[in-house]
């Protein structure tokens, strides 16, 4: 099977390791295994549970005990919706491999991770797509989707928060995508992992899980938890559809590991204080980037209601891609290139990484764009 070199990842690849000021970042800033302990009120060097633990398969769809944690972050939701998987990279993935064959139609809102356009096209599928406007705040145009989505529509996907704008569409925007879906018996596919850093409330915002009988979300302890490296994610949706993807789950997952496991349940029994940490240096780095926007000639913005990212746009004459590379090489600050997402005039940037970063790495970014303009 032949599939699109995924953009985001190999330009991450190639300069995340070799930048100074990294503003490519997308996940809230990373706890430390000391921190979660800390969050979690265990206060001694080595838990006595994780020191005993045998290194087998453990639960193989995942504990007990971290399927009812994940199924605690919906409304409506119970273990048995419930299925543990590599991230939600994976759990994505799984998705396709369950619900899609050639020859089906596909409707994927963009920009959008690119697993949700390029996954459908290896597997032969119909792609159609409906392209969010910065004229609409990037929010998708719903009477346009519906003219996309028709009786042999298999799936409409959509990230929310969006990747990479931020925009958030709300319950009624979701309970109308529901709507198009419905008439059409088709699945609606919610890549959620950034749900949780929503700029306005105190607590994840509506998943379509939540909304539509035929809703899957998946999400992740990657972004919002600040958690990537546990690599564990999950999917939510009817408990039909979590027997066959187990089926598919069963030839490239397994399990996951079983610290992976034991350290997320930790996390998400513990939800709130990690959300209330995420929530500030979201909105505390928010308030930093918006600031610096409206003091740029050069650069705008829609503000972003969710998420980690903003998408910038620029008013120089030049490729995104070599943009990105010329900024590297001139001040250490990494931003990714809108090329490799197909939103060619833009940036987008990372802002709920380490505070520092941007207070050091925005006025390099003014420097440069300033001589760009001069």
């Amino acid at each position: 099977m032949k599939i699109a070199p995924f953009g985001v990842e190999q330009w991450m690849n190639k300069w995340e390791t070799r930048c100074e000021i990294n503003l490519a970042e997308t996940c809230v800033t990373s706890l430390t295994i000391e921190e979660l302990l800390r969050l979690a009120g265990k206060t001694q060097e080595m838990p006595g549970d994780l020191a005993r633990m045998k290194m087998t398969y453990g639960d193989i769809p995942g504990s007990d005990a971290l399927r009812a944690a994940v199924a605690a972050l919906y409304a409506d939701q119970s273990s048995d919706n419930v299925m543990i998987t590599h991230g939600t990279i994976g759990a994505n993935a799984l998705i396709y491999q369950t619900l899609v064959s050639r020859g089906d139609k596909v409707v994927s809102i963009t920009p959008t991770y690119q697993q949700h356009t390029s996954i459908p096209e290896s597997i032969g599928a119909e792609l159609h797509t409906l392209r969010l406007l910065v004229e609409d705040g990037y929010l998708p145009n719903l009477d346009r989707l519906e003219e996309l989505v028709g009786t042999d529509t298999v799936i409409i996907t959509l990230t929310n928060p969006n990747n990479p704008t931020g925009a958030v569409i709300d319950r009624a925007g979701l309970e109308r995508i529901a709507e198009i879906a419905k008439a059409s018996d088709a699945w609606v596919l919610c890549d959620e992992v950034y749900r949780g850093t929503e700029q306005v409330g105190e607590g994840p915002g509506v998943s379509i899980a939540d909304v539509y009988a035929k809703g899957i979300s998946t999400g992740s302890t990657s972004k919002a938890f600040s958690l990537a490296g546990l690599r564990l994610g999950w999917i939510v949706g009817p408990e039909s559809l979590m027997h066959d993807v187990e089926i598919h789950r069963d030839y490239n997952t397994i399990s996951v590991g079983l610290i992976d496991d034991y350290f997320a349940t930790m996390a998400l029994e513990n939800v709130d204080a990690i959300l209330e940490r995420s929530r500030r240096i979201t909105r505390e780095n928010l308030a930093i980037l918006d600031d610096w926007v409206q003091g740029e000639r050069s650069i705008s913005y829609v503000k972003p209601a969710g998420g980690t990212t903003a998408l910038l746009r620029y008013a120089l004459n030049m490729p995104s891609y070599e943009l990105c590379e010329a900024v590297i090489r001139d001040t250490g600050v990494m931003l990714t290139p809108g090329s490799v997402m197909g939103m060619e005039g833009t940036l987008r940037i990372g802002f709920a990484n380490e505070t520092q970063a941007l207070k050091d790495g925005l006025p390099r970014l003014s420097e440069w764009f300033s001589k760009q303009s001069a």
